[in-house]
Parts: C-alpha cells; sequence; structure tokens
C-alpha cells in the first residue's frame, strides 16, 4: 500500500488560484502527496512564496485564466519544460455579492469569464494533451451554491453551475481516454473571499455572521451547517487531492459535496 505522502509521487499538477486560499491549500496538499506543482494566480505574490517555501516541487507562474491564449500558452510552455500534465485543478474564482436587479452587465460578464470561462480554458487546454497519453484527473472548485439558490449570490452561483457541468460533460467526452473529471463543491470557508462577504454584508459584525452561518438564517432561506463548523481550506484541498489521486480512479463525473452537510444535499 502507497503511503499517503508518495501517492501522488512522480505526478505533475497546475493549480490555478493557487496564491491564497483554497487555492494554496490545494497546492500544499499535492506536495505532501508527492506532486510537483505548477501554481499560478493572476498576481505573483503568493504563488513565489509557495515556490520559495517548497523549492524544486513548486514552479511559480502568473496566469489569467480569462485569457484563452494565456491559458494554451502556458499550458504548452509547461509540457515543454517542466513536464506532462498528470493534474489540473481550477480553484481560480470571484464573488460579487449583490442582487440580481442591482447587477451590472459588467460584474455577470466578469464573473462568469473567471469561475466559467477559466476551467473550460484549462480544461480543454489540458484535456487535448491528457487524451492522447490515456490517463489524467481534472478538478473543477465549483461550490455547493451550484446546487442551491443563494439569494445575493445569482451570478456566483450561476457561473459555478455551469462551471460543474462543464466538468461534467468534459468528463464524458474523456472517459473513453482514461481521464477524470470531477468537481468538488464546498460550503463557507474560512478565507479571504469568504470574510470579504461578511464585511461587505454587515461591517463590524463579521462574528455574528459567521454565527449565523453555522446556525442558519431563515431570513435568507439558509439552513446552517450541520457539524457545526466552518470548513478550513485544507478541508477543501483534501477533497482534491482524494479525486486526484488513485484512489479515485473509479470516480469522475462526481460533484463532491464539502459543506459539512449544509445543503443537505438538495
Amino acid at each position: 500500500m502507497i503511503a499517503a505522502h508518495e501517492e501522488l509521487a512522480g505526478r505533475l499538477a497546475l493549480v490555478t488560484g493557487a496564491g491564497r486560499g483554497i487555492g494554496e491549500a490545494v497546492v500544499e496538499a499535492l506536495v505532501a502527496r508527492g506532486a510537483r506543482v505548477v501554481a499560478t494566480d493572476l498576481t505573483g505574490d503568493g504563488v513565489e512564496a509557495l515556490a520559495a517555501e517548497h523549492g524544486p516541487r513548486v514552479v511559480a507562474r502568473t496566469l489569467d485564466v480569462t485569457d484563452a491564449d494565456a491559458v494554451e500558452a502556458l499550458v504548452a510552455d509547461t509540457e515543454d519544460t517542466v513536464g506532462p500534465l498528470d493534474i489540473a485543478v481550477s480553484v481560480a474564482g470571484v464573488l460579487r455579492h449583490a442582487n440580481v436587479v442591482d447587477v451590472t452587465d459588467a460584474e455577470w460578464a466578469a464573473t462568469f469569464a473567471v469561475n466559467t470561462n477559466g476551467p473550460f480554458h484549462v480544461g480543454r487546454s489540458v484535456a487535448r494533451r491528457m487524451a492522447p497519453r490515456g490517463r489524467g484527473s481534472l478538478v473543477t472548485v465549483a461550490s455547493n451554491a451550484a446546487g442551491v439558490p443563494r439569494a445575493g449570490m445569482a451570478a456566483y452561483a450561476a457561473s459555478k453551475a455551469a462551471a460543474a457541468m462543464f466538468t461534467k460533460c468534459l468528463g464524458l467526452e474523456m472517459a473513453p481516454y482514461g481521464v477524470r473529471c470531477n468537481s468538488v463543491c464546498p460550503g463557507s470557508t474560512l478565507t479571504d473571499m469568504q470574510r470579504a462577504m461578511w464585511t461587505a454584508q454587515a461591517p463590524g459584525q463579521e462574528e455574528q455572521a459567521a454565527r449565523r452561518v453555522v446556525e442558519g438564517d431563515l431570513d435568507a432561506f439558509r439552513t446552517g451547517i450541520p457539524l457545526g463548523r466552518i470548513a478550513d481550506p485544507a478541508d477543501i484541498a483534501d477533497a482534491v487531492a482524494f479525486l486526484a489521486s488513485d484512489r479515485a480512479r473509479h470516480i469522475t463525473l462526481h460533484d463532491l459535496y464539502v459543506d459539512g452537510g449544509a445543503t443537505l444535499r438538495a
């Protein structure tokens, strides 16, 4: 039996949105299991810090996932200079909290550009190369909001639902080639994005906002979290690492909800 710290030994992974939060935790989880990682983000600070910490195990690159040409160029360069990709994880995401009647066309388009077009650009580019090799794992970090309506989150929820369905369709097409495609759907997670949303909704009342997430908020039509805690980014990263590993070798086209039971899997 392969030890946990070696289960991804020899694998090369690409992670987007790796500079902080869930993306950073995904890089840490993959490296801890023996993988090398090309860690990308829109700005370099976070990924460069990861590269400095892990040495040759992490290669830092800047990447705008909304730019299809930039994604293709980075994937091509990675395969030419670092090695063939075995794993790709799309984490990069944005959230603009607003009711539908207040969302601008630009905000809607920008949300889909990152949350939906990003996984499409990455998935298309990487799948083209994985298919001829007959192996590979792609994971999209979606959201439990992809399956349950959320007030004030229409753009985010719709974009994540689209990303999750795209991942299933890609997985169906890639299954004959042995390439698996799955989504991890987090609930509320202690990230900068989550904290910023609490601050925007109720400045100075972040602690109360966090408590409402756990306990539930009937006014917002939200159940609480049955497990009684908000997720840590490592909780999401562990699920990603599992789906990327051979322990999940017979899992594809799957949405893995990591939300403490918050959606009641509705």
